[in-house]
């Protein structure tokens, strides 16, 4: 059984999945439901997967999949495709993006834009590809590639509209460059800092502050690992 509170996000999200073709952000849902904070959205959408109403889907920006409905809100889902950082992430890579031998040239899936500045949502639906060498892959781990949107890296040689390669990973170390999650729906390109219970998000550009959150509202989906610019 739903609290109302729970009601309310659910039909909230279903609305606007049924209109939009996406889930609404967070602040979105904070003023929909009168809430003070976030917190109390991530309480509610922690309550609703566990009572599997809804599923989040990793390595995607803002994505919430209603499994089902109750009764009351009519008991069938409006149906949508969750998107990715500015593009749709396939639940499986090219074989070409997982494994490749160093002297390779390795086809990469372009997934999307990464945010070097603010968040931006999806818009594509089928990734294209870019040739990379099989040299500029670190490891065995999969890879894939952003097209990098603003200028918050700047000072770091990484600027809007360069192609940024990715090795997917959930861990990293003081100063890696990252695709970073922040609370479950933004996805941007920022150094990795952390400082004790926290972690910082550094921009390479004066003009951008500093982000510092909790360490459970970052989630690393990936660490850089080389850069392709078009002149």
């Amino acid at each position: 059984m739903l609290t109302k509170k729970q009601l309310d996000l659910l039909d909230f999200i279903n609305k606007r999945v049924a209109r939009d073709g996406v889930p609404p952000s967070f602040d979105e849902m904070k003023e929909a439901l009168d809430l003070k904070s976030k917190s109390g959205i991530h309480r509610l959408i922690t309550a609703l997967e566990e009572r599997g109403f809804i599923r989040r889907l990793a390595h995607r920006a803002r994505a919430i999949e209603i499994v089902k409905l109750p009764d009351s809100l009519g008991g069938k889902p409006a149906g949508f495709t969750p998107k990715v950082i500015d593009g749709d992430r396939p639940d499986s890579l090219p074989q070409a993006a997982q494994q490749v031998s160093r002297a390779d040239v390795a086809e990469l899936p372009i997934l999307g834009r990464i945010a070097a500045g603010v968040p931006i949502e999806a818009i594509n639906d089928s990734p294209p590809e870019i040739a990379v060498p099989g040299a500029m892959l670190s490891g065995r781990g999969r890879h894939y590639a952003l097209e990098v949107k603003g200028d918050s890296m700047i000072e770091a040689g990484i600027n809007d509209g360069d192609v940024v390669v990715i090795r997917e990973t959930s861990s990293a170390s003081d100063g890696d460059i990252v695709v970073a999650q922040v609370e479950g729906y933004e996805a941007t390109l920022k150094y990795f800092r952390e400082r004790g219970d926290s972690v910082v998000l550094e921009a390479a550009n004066p003009a951008y502050e500093p982000r510092i959150l909790p360490k459970g509202a970052v989630a690393v989906q990936g660490r850089l690992v080389g850069l392709i610019r078009t002149y």
